[in-house]
């Protein structure tokens, strides 16, 4: 679990397929192997480091539904270590299961604030509310306003400046989390149905025809 406040940006040092080599310096602080870290948005093990980097390994699943499979060496990653118990909630939480891929559509600034829109596919929008969370590449940020395809987020200059957010241009491949409160809401609010439909009865030979 993670928070979406991401500590360092890291740098993509080696790929080869099905893995990658990450430079950083904060995150390796008490490092160990089998260690989840979120990168872009995406909860990963930790397979090797050492004084400056770590590696990990990508599954098919993760790289086609991320833009980790995109990723060229020097490229940066926004990185976060696993939550710890007594530690402070800043962003919102975060499994690092990522739902779908978005694009970023449009940037503009507004007096000292970016304010950065992204189209997103049906199955992250249908969980979007105004001034509710969603997870940009493992950054938490505030839904400013919400249209049928895109939303948009307010960047204030201390995120633009310490994430990968101030790297990104229009057409951008992002990572998308929406939270999971609002996928348990769905859940709870949906009417109950009997485990035992027509299609269960006749699949098992009570009905015929």
């Amino acid at each position: 679990m993670f928070t979406g406040i991401a500590e360092e940006v890291g740098r993509i040092d080696y790929i080869q397929p099905g893995k990658l080599k990450v430079r950083a310096d904060r995150v390796l602080e008490n490092m160990q192997i089998g260690d989840s870290i979120n990168v872009n948005g995406a909860c990963l093990t930790v397979t090797r480091f050492d004084d400056y980097s770590f590696s990990i390994d990508i599954m098919p699943e993760t790289a086609k539904r991320s833009n980790l499979g995109q990723l060229k060496v020097g490229d940066g990653v926004n990185l976060e270590r696993a939550l710890t118990f007594g530690g402070r909630l800043g962003g919102h939480l975060v499994q690092g299961h990522i739902d779908g891929m978005g694009r970023v559509a449009s940037m503009r600034w507004e007096d000292n604030t970016l304010m950065v829109e992204f189209e997103a596919p049906p199955q992250v929008m249908r969980y979007m509310v105004e001034k509710g969370f969603i997870a940009v590449d493992g950054l938490s940020l505030t839904v400013i306003t919400r249209e049928a395809v895109s939303f948009s987020v307010s960047i204030v200059e201390y995120t633009r400046r310490n994430t990968t957010i101030g790297e990104r241009r229009v057409g951008d491949p992002v990572n998308l989390e929406a939270d999971i409160i609002a996928k348990y809401v769905e859940v709870l609010t949906k009417p109950e149905t009997s485990g035992i439909t027509e299609d269960f009865l006749r699949e098992h030979g009570f009905l015929v025809g």
